[in-house]
């Protein structure tokens, strides 16, 4: 995934006229831009996959938001940018890849206890990068440690 592919996607909305498409793509540029202004040079691929999470996480947080509200109209809207954003995302892990993930890490570290998440998250985060999200490895780590 690069900034070129986010570019002809971009292009290639403007052409279709696909508004959701063209204004995440813009959002997501602009977010993208902002950081490289912030760090005053260009960003890794890691650093945009990032931003990708950041933005998908964001998303999700609204959907809850709006189901509350009963805003179906916005409700939409926010599941066809996540929709969108995905595209750019590596393919996502299943809960039992994870699992597995999570159990090596166990074994790696020694881990014995709930006290010891934060050392098998430092194992564990690097290894999924842009694959799942943080929380949901947190939510296994719970259910198999005691």
């Amino acid at each position: 995934m690069s900034l070129e592919k986010i570019d002809s996607d971009l292009k290639t909305a403007m052409k279709e006229k696909n508004e959701i498409k063209l204004s995440t793509l813009r959002m997501l540029k602009a977010a993208i831009k902002n950081k490289e202004i912030d760090k005053k040079q260009a960003l890794s691929e890691p650093e945009i996959l990032d931003i990708i999470q950041k933005q998908v996480k964001q998303c999700r947080e609204s959907i809850a938001e709006f189901q509350k509200a009963n805003r179906q109209d916005l409700l939409n809207k926010e599941t066809a940018e996540i929709a969108v954003l995905e595209q750019y995302l590596p393919k996502q892990l299943t809960e039992a890849e994870l699992k597995v993930m999570v159990q090596k890490a166990i074994q790696t570290t020694g881990a014995k206890a709930k006290t010891d998440i934060g050392k098998i998250m430092k194992e564990v985060m690097p290894q999924i990068a842009g694959r799942a999200d943080g929380k949901q490895v947190n939510q296994i780590i719970s259910t198999l440690l005691p």
